[in-house]
């Protein structure tokens, strides 16, 4: 059985709605054999990481930059992991205030290093979360967890 892992740093309620979009997606039951494992990005280990497939990233857009939680997620697995996961899918989900342009650079770079490969565009966006919104990252959630399988 493939397993997704989806690291998130959710402290808002519009972090929370779109977390909860990517989760339904990731678990829908027309996707078999997907295991999906959740772990907020400060509790996130090096284990979790190695025994994963496939990633779905969720931040928040932080003074034009990934969330501290999610940097330092990265700053722990980075080289314990570098090796062993390259070539993995994964998909990223980022809301913002007004913009979230550094924050999508700031992954795609690390992501980049990891050597992962990204299984669809980022889902950005920036205010209020919508019903469009919710439903692109149901979307991608579903979309990487089925890419697991094909």
């Amino acid at each position: 059985m493939a397993r997704l892992l989806i690291v998130h740093h959710t402290p808002s309620p519009g972090m929370h709605t779109l977390f909860e979009a990517v989760r339904e997606g990731a678990t829908d039951p027309q996707i078999e054999g997907v295991e999906v494992v959740v772990r907020p990005a400060l509790g996130t280990t090096v284990p979790d990481v190695l025994e994963a497939d496939g990633y779905l990233l969720g931040t928040p857009a932080n003074l034009g930059y990934m969330s501290g939680a999610l940097k330092h997620f990265f700053d722990t697995i980075y080289y314990p992991c570098l090796d062993a996961t390259q070539g993995r899918p994964y998909g990223l989900y980022v809301h913002g205030n007004n913009d979230t342009t550094g924050a999508v650079r700031s992954v795609e770079k690390v992501t980049t290093g990891l050597g992962w490969k990204a299984a669809q565009a980022p889902v950005t966006i920036i205010g209020e979360v919508s019903a469009a919104d919710r439903d692109a990252c149901w979307e991608l959630g579903a979309a990487v967890a089925a890419g697991l399988v094909l």
